[in-house]
């Protein structure tokens, strides 16, 4: 699950932190336009802040629960078909390892990724970056190595996650014991990392969004950062969690509506990711805009 938003697509090219896989993160005619459903997200104006600074993690247990409460009141397109794909646009800068050298922050660019309803169809991967301007993602021969399994983020996956914060919990739990990670130890950081893959390029269901934050309250070590900038310039109130190995995860959150605005992710303090979530919709093809 944690494979797709950063897939090298070149030879000789190494991509380091975050290790997760681009699709998570990471796709118009007459008759289509009419069941595009939109979820936009406004940008706001952005303030000076650099995201450093964390506060305790009983302030991380309020804001994870007013941010539960307010997943419970979103609104998600009615009926939405297996045939359909979940469209999502971000603004993102990754670092990137070329032949072993050292990293570089790649410019901010958009990304476009379309995934479908069902997680069974091949999706789409639009990004202004060289190598990945049009990809096809086939989940047949993707990264995920069971032609016909479902995309663990599709949204009929995530609708059978569960709905109680204690058993969504273990199910995070579970579901990093699964995959052994001598990089990466700590059980605590991935499971917070699966949280932010879970919320980054999908379509949460109301009640499975609500489970997923009161669980992460739960994760050890999650504390709050007050003002932290997303790729577009904005400020948003994050929750934060930092890794054995020195990689910290800061998810970013709109201090009044408490919509999920991006991410940072920090080696050793230094920045080496970043993204801001514009747009989500259902539209009825990859490729098809709202």
């Amino acid at each position: 699950m944690t494979e797709i938003r950063h897939e090298s697509q070149h030879e000789d090219e190494k991509k380091r932190a975050p290790r997760r896989n681009p699709w998570l993160r990471p796709a118009l005619t007459a008759g289509a336009v009419a069941t595009v459903a939109a979820l936009t997200f406004v940008v706001l104006p952005g303030g000076g802040a650099d995201g450093t600074s964390a506060t305790n993690g009983r302030s991380a247990v309020t804001l994870l629960e007013n941010i539960a409460l307010a997943a419970e009141g979103t609104e998600v397109p009615s009926g939405i078909r297996d045939d359909q794909f979940v469209y999502v646009k971000s603004r993102i800068a990754y670092m990137t390892y070329t032949n072993g050298g050292p990293g570089k922050l790649d410019p901010v660019h958009d990304r476009e990724i379309w995934l479908s309803v069902d997680g069974v169809r091949n999706g789409l991967l639009e990004e202004d970056k060289q190598g990945l301007r049009h990809q096809v993602l086939s989940l047949e021969e993707g990264p995920l190595g069971k032609p016909k399994t479902p995309l663990a983020t599709s949204y009929r996956s995530l609708s059978k996650l569960p709905t109680d914060p204690d058993k969504m919990l273990d199910w995070l739990y579970e579901t990093v014991a699964k995959e052994v990670d001598d990089e990466q130890p700590d059980q605590d950081y991935r499971a917070f990392v699966l949280f932010g893959d879970l919320i980054r390029e999908t379509l949460m269901p109301p009640k499975v969004g609500a489970a997923l934050y009161r669980a992460a309250a739960k994760i050890p070590g999650v504390e709050v950062v007050p003002d932290v900038r997303d790729t577009t310039g904005r400020t948003g109130i994050a929750v934060t969690r930092t890794g054995a190995d020195g990689e910290e995860e800061q998810l970013i959150f709109d201090k009044k509506t408490y919509t999920f605005l991006g991410e940072r992710v920090l080696d050793d303090g230094k920045l080496v990711g970043s993204s801001s979530v514009l747009e989500r919709a259902v539209v009825d093809r990859a490729g098809q805009r709202p």
